[in-house]
């Protein structure tokens, strides 16, 4: 077994652990936001593991990036309230996933191309339009988490909504210009 795959499956079962030990203590604690959250968290944990059966491993940085993105929105931003703690904390997150999902394309770029030269602009458009997307149904998720379960992801409604997107979108602007300086040549 590769280090890449022990690392993504030590990785998540840690992760898997964590949220599942939060799951027993507020359902005992009878927190059904929080245990509904921390269910979603062993759910997003276990996702990665997927990536075990790519024929090319996914680079390390970006499986620590999800988990860092994990943490800081599952387990700070609505378990420990820093949603509501801190106003800067939703859009910093939007930023920071708008800029994950856009160096994250890279690699799915070059596995979908076959690795053969494409232009810097078609890689720009891909990464910017897969990370935009990426804060179109992050929007989604957190409308349905708002109607479902929490209550708590669109703090101000169609004002929080546009500055998240204005925040994810920027984030792909960001890593879009950044694959372009970076990546001269694919």
């Amino acid at each position: 077994m590769e280090v890449k795959n022990r690392l993504l499956i030590v990785f998540s079962t840690v992760f898997m652990v964590f949220f599942a030990a939060l799951f027993i203590f507020y359902i005992l604690k009878d927190d059904s936001s929080r245990w509904q959250v921390s269910l979603g968290g062993i759910t997003v944990s276990a996702l990665p593991l997927l990536l075990i059966f790519l024929k090319k491993p996914f680079p390390t940085a970006l499986v620590i990036g999800y988990f860092l993105f994990v943490f800081c929105s599952i387990y700070l931003g609505s378990i420990t309230s820093f949603y509501r703690k801190y106003a800067w904390w939703d859009t910093s997150l939007h930023l920071y996933k708008g800029i994950f999902v856009g160096i994250a394309a890279v690699f799915v770029f070059k596995v979908f191309s076959g690795g053969k030269g494409r232009s810097r602009t078609l890689l720009f458009l891909f990464s910017f339009s897969l990370s935009a997307a990426s804060s179109i149904f992050w929007e989604i998720y957190e409308f349905a988490g708002d109607q479902l379960v929490t209550e708590t992801m669109q703090r101000g409604g169609n004002k929080d909504t546009m500055i998240d997107l204005i925040a994810g979108t920027s984030g792909a602007l960001i890593a879009g210009i950044y694959n372009i300086l970076r990546f001269r040549k694919l």
